[in-house]
């Protein structure tokens, strides 16, 4: 799907974007084919450069609340995307440790599965309903990334409506909690994706690319990945600062 670069900034309020950035799957690894693997010591060191940098990692919920509240300085949205387990065993104890919190994507239809729609890479096992209710319990916010990871600007609106609000009501029923945000998979998104999550209550949503769709219901989030130390962490902070107060 081709993005189209927006310069536009978060459209209910006229300040910038928020700095979010874009995580999948924590662990060891030996063969990482699309990329969406971080090494436990990496990412350790990648929060660790948050704090010194007098930045906190934090959930979207919070994040969101901050903004609205006009006291978001030095927040960060921690996002997770997909539901790997070892989101409940490696990101979890590291969070506690930074002093930091983070927002999981759970695929619902998906749980207890693993990663299918990636052929090409190692199966990645995906949370357990009670690993799901851990994490929740844990006090991090569990949000819905569709029921089944599919392409959803292609999908007819019956299995759009499953996508987006039936989604949210298994998510529901494992937690226990309300389920505020929704994220995109694929990072594919149009208008019409767009006022479906809005229209199913989610307070924002989560896409990857700037595009016409942009907003609190599509906002952009900054990839990172295993390559990204000291000097890339603040290459990715400087850029968004930049591009958002253009």
């Amino acid at each position: 799907m081709t993005q189209t670069v927006s310069k536009r900034t978060w459209s209910d309020t006229g300040r910038p974007f928020p700095y979010v950035l874009m995580y999948h799957s924590v662990a060891v690894y030996q063969h990482d084919p699309y990329l969406v693997t971080v090494d436990p010591r990496r990412f350790d060191q990648q929060l660790r450069w948050l704090r010194s940098n007098d930045l906190r990692g934090v959930s979207m919920r919070e994040l969101m609340q901050a903004r609205r509240a006009g006291d978001a300085r030095g927040l960060v949205g921690l996002t997770f995307d997909d539901g790997y387990a070892d989101f409940a065993r490696n990101v979890v104890p590291a969070l506690r440790r930074h002093g930091c919190s983070a927002t999981v994507f759970v695929i619902a239809g998906r749980i207890g599965g693993d990663n299918e729609w990636d052929p090409a890479g190692p199966r990645k096992r995906l949370m357990t309903a009670e690993e799901v209710q851990e994490v929740a319990g844990a006090g991090v916010e569990v949000g819905s990334h569709g029921l089944l990871h599919q392409y959803l600007s292609y999908v007819d609106e019956d299995e759009l409506f499953a996508e987006v609000v039936g989604s949210r009501e298994l998510l529901r029923e494992i937690t226990g909690q309300d389920v505020a945000g929704f994220c995109y998979p694929y990072g594919d998104v149009d208008r019409r994706v767009v006022h479906a999550v809005e229209a199913a209550g989610y307070d924002y949503a989560c896409a990857i690319w700037r595009s016409e769709a942009s907003g609190v219901h599509a906002l952009p989030r900054t990839y990172i990945g295993d390559r990204d130390g000291a000097l890339r962490l603040r290459a990715k902070h400087l850029r968004h600062r930049l591009t958002t107060n253009r």
